[in-house]
């Protein structure tokens, strides 16, 4: 029973994979289940027993992405980290995923209009926790004078929005690692934090 469902997930895993590929390259709108059923090497009747259409693997895509990061967030709890010591894993987190999830985070931010109302909102429940969570991180620095004082919302979105924005130009294996950007960042943004 384990290995029927192990395969089933190794396939949904390949259909997800080859959809953002084509995502990626061609676009969602562009992009067909005949398409996504050769990419991911099955027959389109095949694909309908792991999704029911592309609007599902586009809300896959997207709670994948931002599951990942939340669950890397919720790893540290308890690790009793400073607030400057989580602000710059938050940060490392991202690059992080654009290593290893390329596809997604173009397809995360490019594609999320393109997503049912229903899944729009669940999307964006989780896309608001993980905003609160930055927020959250610096306001406890604000407090006890790791950070200086400043809007903690305005400075989360332009935490985030240099992170975020990063997937356009950042290329894995290029001159510097993700390690290394999201160290550059957290330098950059703790000069402008920093007391």
């Amino acid at each position: 029973m384990t290995t029927v469902a192990n395969r089933a997930d190794d396939r949904r895993k390949k259909v997800v994979e080859g959809a953002v590929a084509l995502f990626e390259r061609d676009g969602y709108h562009a992009t067909n289940m005949l398409g996504v059923a050769e990419a991911a090497g099955l027959a389109k009747p095949t694909l309908y027993h792991y999704f029911t259409g592309k609007q599902e693997i586009l809300f896959n895509i997207h709670e994948e992405f931002i599951d990942l990061l939340l669950a890397k967030y919720e790893s540290r709890r308890g690790a009793a980290l400073s607030a400057a010591e989580e602000l710059r894993a938050l940060m490392v987190d991202t690059f992080e995923v654009m290593d290893t999830h390329r596809g997604h985070i173009r397809v995360f931010f490019e594609n999320y209009r393109e997503l049912s109302e229903t899944d729009k909102r669940t999307i964006r429940s989780k896309r608001d926790r993980y905003q609160q969570i930055v927020e959250a991180t610096l306001i406890r620095g604000m407090g006890n004078g790791e950070f200086r004082k400043l809007d903690p919302k305005l400075t989360s979105l332009a935490l985030l929005g240099m992170c975020n924005w990063a997937f356009h130009w950042y290329q894995p294996g290029g001159m510097l690692t993700g390690q290394e950007i999201s160290s550059l960042f957290f330098d950059l943004a703790m000069s402008g934090l920093g007391e």
